[in-house]
């Protein structure tokens, strides 16, 4: 009895038909479509919240929010492969997008959307997109005052600019202000090196420069696409139009208030309008309303259409804008050139340097290979008197002296004819 229930007590219990049906069913929920790869995972991965900076057009005032990539899709009526420009994971070059209600802007560390009301900045450490923050904002104190004037006061301001225009300026000038910075510290940190590198050739000097000329593609390659970049766009009337947010929601505003009249509810009777008689109007029937909606819809393209053709005209603030802008990053192009010109030039010195070297080693080379076989001569002349035979000249006291002289002058007149052999084929200098 006392083995049968220490036997029970040690024995796990026995689970239940339900639960084990209802862990059967847990296992297979969880259960992975391809091994080895959490879908699940990934797919609330890139779904995630992510950290914006947010600058309201009206204020100035930023701000620290959470969104994720599809509350941005919606707010901001982009596609995601505008956000995936935005993604710090991803490295994209330099782009600037003008869409319907938004303006996408990646330059350098500057990633961020622009709308008509607010910039939604990538939330990042960098020095460069704080200090963009706070130059947007300053920009914003600075104009308050303009932007409660109407679109139709725009031309009584002449140095007026939309909250759009000025957010991308701001984020054209902190581009272009870093490019510029790392140009002139590649060009100071440079030129020392190259001017020690004519005087000194090393190994550790032309390492330097091989880092030096990498770090030059890379940064002329930047810089080059930025250029680019603000280039199409000037030659493109049409994505300069669509960067006209301010204009673009004004109007579609007023042509809403013209096309839906104000309806005042009494409480009493039905619905009365604020151009009609004060006599009662029943409400509208079906195919009214489906009026209603077809002249919304035709209203929102013709007013599209008319924005397009209107902002055709008035693109010369956006132009003088981004042509100031191109003429910085041109600058800055080209001092990034002269400098890719002087290393070249340096590279051209020093292999004409070691093209010097090489001809004076093989001139010596010559010589030294000349010498060497009148040299051999001497070798010859006495491996050949020093043989086991007996002559007449062996007797005569001054043999000596005149074997070793007339061997000498034949030497001599041999390299004299190798001398000159050399100067008419002009391998040694004159």
């Amino acid at each position: 009895m006392a083995a049968a229930e220490l036997k029970e007590s040690l024995l796990p219990p026995i689970p239940s038909t339900s639960s084990s049906y209802t862990s059967a069913n847990v296992s297979s929920s969880r259960r992975l479509f391809f091994p080895g790869m959490d879908v699940i995972g990934l797919k609330k991965r890139g779904q995630g919240l992510r950290s914006w900076i947010r600058v309201d057009a009206r204020t100035g005032i930023s701000q620290s929010i959470e969104l994720d990539k599809f509350s941005i899709m919606k707010r901001c009526d982009l596609p995601a492969r505008d956000i995936r420009l935005l993604d710090p994971l991803f490295v994209y070059p330099s782009t600037i997008l003008g869409r319907e209600r938004a303006i996408v802007v990646n330059l350098e560390q500057i990633r961020c959307i622009i709308t008509a009301d607010e910039v939604l900045l990538v939330n990042s450490l960098d020095p460069y997109v704080l200090q963009y923050v706070e130059e947007l904002g300053r920009r914003i104190a600075a104009n308050k005052g303009q932007d409660t004037v109407s679109f139709g006061g725009r031309a009584a301001l002449p140095d007026y600019l939309p909250f759009e225009f000025r957010a991308l300026e701001a984020a054209l000038e902190a581009a272009c202000t870093s490019l510029d910075l790392q140009a002139e510290d590649l060009q100071v940190e440079s030129y020392p090196f190259l001017d020690q590198l004519t005087s000194t050739i090393s190994t550790k000097n032309l390492e330097l420069v091989r880092r030096l000329k990498s770090r030059l593609v890379a940064l002329t390659r930047r810089v080059q696409k930025v250029r680019d970049e603000i280039q199409q766009l000037m030659d493109d009337d049409g994505d300069m139009a669509e960067m006209y947010l301010t204009e673009k929601k004004i109007r579609m505003e007023n042509s809403f208030n013209d096309d839906q009249p104000l309806p005042v509810y009494n409480s009493a009777g039905p619905i009365v309008s604020c151009s009609a008689p004060v006599t009662p109007v029943s409400s509208p029937p079906k195919p009214r309303k489906l009026d209603k909606t077809m002249s919304l819809a035709w209203s929102k393209q013709s007013i599209s259409s008319r924005s397009s053709e209107s902002s055709a005209e008035t693109i010369d603030e956006l132009e003088m804008l981004l042509e100031a802008y191109f003429v910085v990053i041109d600058d800055t192009l080209n001092k990034l050139t002269s400098l890719k010109e002087y290393i070249d030039d340096t590279e051209d010195f020093i292999s004409i340097q070691l093209d010097s070297v090489q001809n004076q080693l093989i001139q010596f080379e010559l010589r030294l290979t000349t010498v060497t076989f009148i040299t051999a001569i001497f070798g010859v002349v006495a491996g050949i008197f020093g043989m086991n035979f007996e002559v007449p000249l062996f007797e005569e006291p001054f043999a000596f002296l005149w074997v070793l002289a007339t061997t000498g002058a034949c030497g001599l007149l041999i390299f004299l004819g190798f001398f000159c052999y050399f100067r008419y084929r002009r391998l040694m200098p004159m």
